[in-house]
């Protein structure tokens, strides 16, 4: 699109959250509420007081063009591992189509991952959106669920405890979907519409038969693991950038 191509390139920072200014918080929400209803600042607020790390897209101005949040879950109560939660992402649509939020989130994973090597680390998020599940085939080599393979019994046990440990009784385990009563977040209608060439897409078309109801503001869960081996080779050059380049995980700027 040539609006988004004309657009200069962002800043990436990865700042704790202890660290982020009321006014970038602010920032956030204000372009969070552009594109989600459902939504509130009391929602929003609570959900980042519950991450660890935001990831802020800054045009030359320091003005929020987007972001992510994550938390760091550091076991499972069955198992020694770490994972990944990603929570509210957005990036101003015009700029889609620019890597830096991808490549950052990635060289931060692999910062991460060489922080405890031996142990396997996980990206658990939960899905609302088409655009963010094709970020798992986009990444990842095997991930779950998928439309190709059922997700082993193994994984699927560790989906349901970082589900239940996180949302308790608002996770539907039978449908593998986060249902809270009243929407805590969805997209407005003109950003969850579907244009026709993702339609065809084996991937969306699964998420819609595992998600119908997405645009209501239900979540899927989903999980892959991430290693160098199950990353795509783009994905992994920049992972395994992140874990060479380990530093401690403070503030990063990309």
């Amino acid at each position: 699109m040539q609006a988004q191509t004309a657009k200069a390139e962002l800043h990436a920072s990865v700042l704790k959250m202890d660290s982020l200014s009321t006014a970038e918080s602010h920032a956030m929400f204000m372009l969070y509420r552009q594109y989600y209803s459902g939504t509130s600042e009391t929602i929003f607020f609570n959900d980042l007081a519950g991450k660890d790390y935001v990831l802020l897209l800054r045009d030359e101005q320091a003005r929020v063009h987007g972001f992510t949040t994550l938390a760091i879950i550091e076991s499972s109560p069955c198992r020694s591992l770490r994972a990944i939660f990603s929570g509210d992402t957005i990036v101003a649509h015009d700029y889609w189509g620019q890597q830096k939020l991808a490549f950052t989130w990635l060289r931060f994973a692999g910062q991460i991952k060489a922080q405890a090597p031996t142990l396997p680390l996980y990206w658990f998020l939960i899905v609302k959106g088409h655009r963010t599940y094709r970020y798992l085939s986009a990444f990842s080599k095997t991930y779950y669920p998928h439309h190709d393979y059922p997700t082993p019994p193994a994984i699927r046990d560790i989906m349901n405890d970082f589900a239940y440990s996180r949302f308790g009784d608002y996770y539907d385990e039978r449908c593998g979907l986060i249902r809270f009563p009243q929407s805590r977040g969805h997209l407005q209608q003109d950003w969850a519409h579907i244009p026709a060439a993702d339609m065809a897409k084996a991937e969306v078309q699964y998420f819609l038969q595992c998600n119908p109801h997405y645009h209501q503001g239900d979540e899927l869960v989903c999980l892959t693991e991430l290693t160098p081996e199950n990353l795509k080779p783009l994905s992994r050059r920049v992972f395994v950038r992140g874990m060479k380049s380990w530093l401690p995980v403070q503030c990063d700027h990309a």
